[in-house]
């Protein structure tokens, strides 16, 4: 069989068993993992897996595709621990972000640009995504393996603070402390904004599991001037440059050792609002119950 058609067939199996294991039913999605090579955003084989039961990469036996196409994680620079992203939590998260044909999806910590290339087969040649890397040896390899999507543009910079057009979905793939101004200005009415909440916790060398637990994942829609939110999702994730600060961390850390992140239903921006009401309470703003 050409070697191409095989990696169709693994590709198309792969998407099922992605979505299967995210638990989520999404025909696009689906059709979207089975369409994008993850080989021409990893670097060349063979690649280095984060393998859990270790804790630690281990090699691929050779530089066969087929390897990348399972629910694992893909060192992209292992001695910095930075890696392309677990297959089914992005299926999950993209799902509840449900980016549509035409919009503008903002997508905060693109890496080398797998995530940001499905994102733009789901807009479609009439949307567009605009991806936003901090690190410039990322942002260049996204840049290049990009450069045949005419629908995507890759921008080097602090995606807290870089500017961008209004917004349908904002998808964040870093975790912060704090939702940023920018953020919540840039949604469009009835924008979704997927914004993972991490405290430091999760960063000094715990297991996954404490990790995992340290993280949440909120979905925030705006409508008008209004913002609903709600829990979607632990979350294990690396820290968002530019998005967490020492002040916001220990509000965080203190409001997820209270527990109750899975009741919020509301961000405001207004200071005025009840202690009682506020999951999380940050200048200007909080995650509140209703």
């Amino acid at each position: 069989m050409d070697p191409q058609a095989e990696l169709r067939i693994v590709r198309a199996g792969y998407a099922k068993q992605i979505l299967a294991a995210a638990n989520t039913i999404n025909p696009r999605l689906t059709e979207a993992f089975a369409a994008i090579p993850r080989e021409h955003f990893v670097g060349p084989g063979p690649w280095m897996m984060l393998r859990w039961w270790s804790r630690d990469y281990a090699p691929t036996p050779d530089a066969d595709p087929v390897y990348l196409y399972t629910n694992d994680l893909v060192a992209l620079r292992p001695e910095r621990r930075l890696n392309n992203g677990q297959p089914s939590l992005h299926a999950y998260l993209m799902h509840h972000a449900a980016p549509d044909a035409g919009e503008h999806v903002v997508h905060i910590g693109t890496g080398t640009g797998y995530y940001t290339a499905i994102l733009a087969h789901l807009v479609g040649p009439s949307g567009r995504v605009t991806g936003i890397e901090y690190d410039p040896d990322l942002a260049a390899d996204a840049r290049a393996n990009l450069a045949a999507y005419a629908n995507v543009e890759i921008i080097q910079g602090d995606g807290t603070q870089v500017a961008f057009a209004s917004a349908d979905v904002i998808y964040v793939n870093a975790g912060c402390t704090r939702p940023a101004a920018r953020w919540l200005d840039g949604l469009a009415a009835g924008g979704r904004l997927i914004l993972p909440l991490t405290s430091d916790d999760g960063f000094k060398g715990g297991a996954p599991e404490q990790v995992a637990r340290s993280g949440a994942v909120f979905r925030i829609r705006r409508e008008d001037a209004e913002y609903q939110a709600d829990w979607i999702s632990p979350v294990a994730i690396i820290p968002c440059d530019g998005g967490r600060d020492e002040a916001s961390e220990k509000a965080l850390a203190e409001a997820f050792a209270r527990g109750g992140w899975q009741k919020v239903t509301r961000l405001y921006r207004d200071a005025g609002i009840p202690d009682e009401r506020c999951w999380l309470r940050g200048p200007g703003w909080c995650l509140a119950y209703d």
